[in-house]
């Protein structure tokens, strides 16, 4: 599988959050121009990111996600609402 480079989604002179500009088809070259926001999910950081796969891999299940991460209920429960609050937080600076 071919390495991709990770979409950057802070400025490196500000740290403000960076939006998309053009979108470009691989296949016949069209592009699409504009400003486009980042989705919320792509602003969670790695780990954050890998845990929401796996939440969603396990169906939603705490009790299988602990397993997985060899945690316990109520460390997978804080961790998920942790990343609860940062994409409310998120979706409220869009609105």
């Amino acid at each position: 599988m071919e390495k991709r480079s990770k979409l950057p989604t802070t400025c490196p002179s500000c740290s403000s959050t960076l939006n998309v500009r053009t979108l470009q088809c691989s296949s016949c070259d069209t592009a699409v121009s504009g400003n486009f926001a980042l989705p919320p999910l792509l602003l969670l950081t790695d780990d954050e990111q890998l845990f929401i796969t796996d939440f969603v891999r396990f169906s939603g299940s705490i009790k299988d996600m602990s397993k997985h991460l060899k945690l316990s209920y109520p460390s997978v429960r804080n961790m998920l609402d942790a990343i609860i609050a940062k994409i409310e937080s998120l979706n409220s600076q869009e609105s």
